[in-house]
Parts: C-alpha cells; structure tokens; sequence
C-alpha cells in the first residue's frame, strides 16, 4: 500500500511538471495570443524537406509531428508522414483529419513540411535512398489497410496518432518512434489488444489506448493511464513524459543534406 502511495505521488508531480512546462512554451510561442484564428494561422513551408527537385533523383521519407492547434496542443500533437520515389519531384503527403469528409485520411492536404495551424513541425524521422525506395511500397500498403478510415475520436483514438502507429507497425523499418504525447499512438481494438507496437518491434498490451504497457526497441518502456504516457528509452537514455513527448526528440531543424 505504501508504494503504491509514493508511486501515485511521484506519478501526480510528473505530470504537473510536464503540464508545466508545456504550458510555459505555449505561452512563450504565443498559442494563446487574443485574435488568434486557425484560417490565419501560418501553413507555409517550414523549410525542413529536401528540395523535391534539387533531390528529384533520390527517393525520401520522413515523419514530422507538430503541436495541435489551441489548447489541444497542451496535450497531444499532430503527425504526418511524407515520401517521394527516385525520379519524383514532390512529395505526397498523408495524415488523418476529422474535419472535411467521411474518409479521414488525406493526401496532399497541405505542404509538406508545412506549419501546422501556427505550429512549427519537428522531425521525427528521415530515410533517404535505397532504403527509403524499398520502403515506400510498404507505406502506401499500410496506408490502404488502416483499419479506421472512416472513424476519428480525438481520444483515445483512433486518430491521427493511430494512424501513423498502424504504419510504423506495418513498416519496422521506418523504425518509427512516437513521442509520449502522441495521444492516440496507444490505441488497439477491444478484439486486438495484444501485438506490436508504433515501432514495429516489441510487445504492446493496450485497452482501447486508455491503459497500456509497451516495451518496443524504439520506445523503450512505456505506461499509459488515461492516454498519459510515461515511460525511459533505454538507447540514448532519456524520459518519455506527458505533455511534453521526449525532450530533443523530434527536432525542427533543417536535416544535413
């Protein structure tokens, strides 16, 4: 009884830290500023992407998450995956969306590497070459076969989080790694809810994304209570905490080219 007592008190601090301070960086970006309206909000390019035609030749895949919009941003963020065939000279965008139409997954919605509603995006991931070409294939089949296409919860899914999970289960060699506030990442059906998980390598046991354990070689070990994730990777040696994903992870630098 006594542990579970501490436990319980150390898990509360974690998350009033975390809420903190993700709290503090809204308030430092301005994501609350008065008159702020989404159909103004910055969509423009972030200048991350490798320049389609400068790199027509090489085939490219990567991941961006960015902070929803408003509150929502508090807690959970927005993912999408780009790629381009060697000889393509643009890149086809996919994410789901819950507003617009009764199939939530969306090609080309916006930019590539575009602002998120204000949000600047932060990488997660980026395959190029050979590599990314084999892959590719794999992607476009794990998109077909998303199991939801036409639903979306904001919690505790499925959404668009589900949705990047369900590839990166399809394809472990994105070796995709989702940060802790990624809500919805978790999500399993009531029929399915032991396999892998967003990382294609591990084991994940998940009741309908609202309490989950996962143990993967990307995320590490990970507890999920109520859609709030806490957890440590184990290489590098970092916390995956609520609020905040994975502090250095999923950086909005522009990649070396």
């Amino acid at each position: 009884m006594y542990t579970l007592k501490v436990l319980s008190i150390v898990f509360l601090g974690v998350l009033l830290l975390s809420f903190g301070k993700s709290l503090a960086q809204a308030m430092r970006n301005g994501d609350f500023a008065s008159g702020q309206s989404w159909a103004t909000a910055r969509r423009d390019s972030a200048g991350i992407a490798p320049d389609p035609q400068q790199y027509a030749s090489t085939a490219i895949v990567q991941v961006y998450t960015a902070q929803t919009y408003g509150w929502r941003g508090l807690f959970a963020v927005h993912p999408w995956i780009i790629f381009k065939k060697a000889g393509e000279s643009q890149y086809h965008r996919y994410e789901v969306i819950s507003w617009g139409g009764n199939n939530v997954v969306r090609r080309d919605y916006t930019i590539a590497d575009g602002f998120w509603f204000g949000a600047r995006p932060g990488l997660l991931l980026e395959h190029r070459g050979a590599e990314a070409e084999a892959m590719i294939p794999q992607i476009e089949a794990a998109i077909n076969s998303y199991p939801w296409p036409h639903t979306y919860h904001a919690w505790p899914g499925p959404n668009s989080n589900t949705f990047l999970a369900h590839i990166g289960r399809e394809v472990p060699e994105l070796k995709l790694n989702m940060p802790a506030n990624a809500i919805g990442k978790d999500y399993r059906s009531l029929t399915n809810p032991m396999g892998l998980p967003p990382s294609g390598k591990g084991l994940q046991v998940s009741l309908l994304g609202v309490l989950a354990l996962t143990i993967g070689r990307e995320e590490g070990v990970e507890v999920n209570i109520l859609g709030l994730n806490l957890g440590v990777n184990l290489d590098p040696l970092t916390l995956r905490l609520p609020f905040i994903g994975q502090p250095g992870h999923g950086s909005a630098e522009k990649p070396q080219s």
